[in-house]
């Protein structure tokens, strides 16, 4: 992979990105999502941002090679420290980490979040933390992807700040929003994987000489809610 060559995942994110924006790639690494788009002439301006010197150095290399230093910034800084007033952004991406800390980020950072960009946020795990402070937020999720690549399955979450509409149920907020109406093949795949985990466990809990019966109980309920969404429950 490289700045001309995305992973699905990235190009999955950069078609998320508005036409023109000015970004902000947190955890950019080798700055390859905003360097795609520059060369696509697709942002007018972007900031890569990364808090580990060695992914920092990727990020200016290949910023240099690519000869797209006027247009992307990189910037070595925690988070959201990377964005400067004056970058006037309007468009976050957060790929590749864990749901808590996607929060922990934008919680840090909240100050930046003052024009409320669009935020386009792929946790690796934790997806429904995620959802859930965008919905505290008054954060819309207006778009979300689910994908396979590499033997790994990843979410993408989209959401617009939408005042008075970011509510969303329990449901929405552990299978999200519109993958659990589509349903597509790796939604499938994910979470029939975690139905066979728990189905493990609780067949352990029976061969335990004390069963765990409340523990127990409470994995049959999950393995229940899921199934019924794999099912047709939307």
């Amino acid at each position: 992979m490289d700045a001309r060559n995305l992973s699905k995942r990235l190009l999955t994110v950069a078609n998320y990105v508005p036409q023109d924006a000015s970004l902000a790639d947190i955890g950019s690494d080798h700055a390859y999502l905003p360097a795609y788009l520059a060369l696509k002439e697709q942002i007018r301006f972007a900031v890569a941002g990364e808090v580990v010197r060695g992914p920092y150095e990727n990020a200016c290399h290949e910023l240099r090679k690519e000869g797209l230093t006027d247009i992307i910034k990189a910037r070595l800084a925690n988070g959201l420290e990377a964005i400067k007033v004056t970058d006037k952004i309007d468009t976050i991406t957060i790929c590749g980490m864990g749901g808590p800390l996607i929060c922990n980020i934008l919680e840090d950072g909240r100050a930046k979040l003052v024009n409320h960009p669009r935020l386009i946020l792929q946790p690796n795990v934790g997806a429904a933390d995620v959802r859930r402070w965008l919905m505290q937020e008054e954060y819309t999720v207006v778009a979300e992807e689910i994908l396979s690549e590499d033997g790994h399955i990843y979410e993408i979450i989209v959401a617009d700040y939408i005042p008075n509409q970011a509510h969303m149920t329990d449901l929405d907020l552990e299978f999200g929003v519109y993958l659990r109406k589509e349903k597509n093949a790796a939604f499938i795949a994910k979470w029939s994987e975690e139905v066979h985990k728990m189905k493990r466990v609780i067949q352990q809990m029976d061969k335990a000489k004390v069963v765990p019966l409340e523990k127990k109980q409470l994995m049959e309920d999950n393995v229940a809610r899921i199934e019924g969404v794999l099912h047709g429950e939307s």
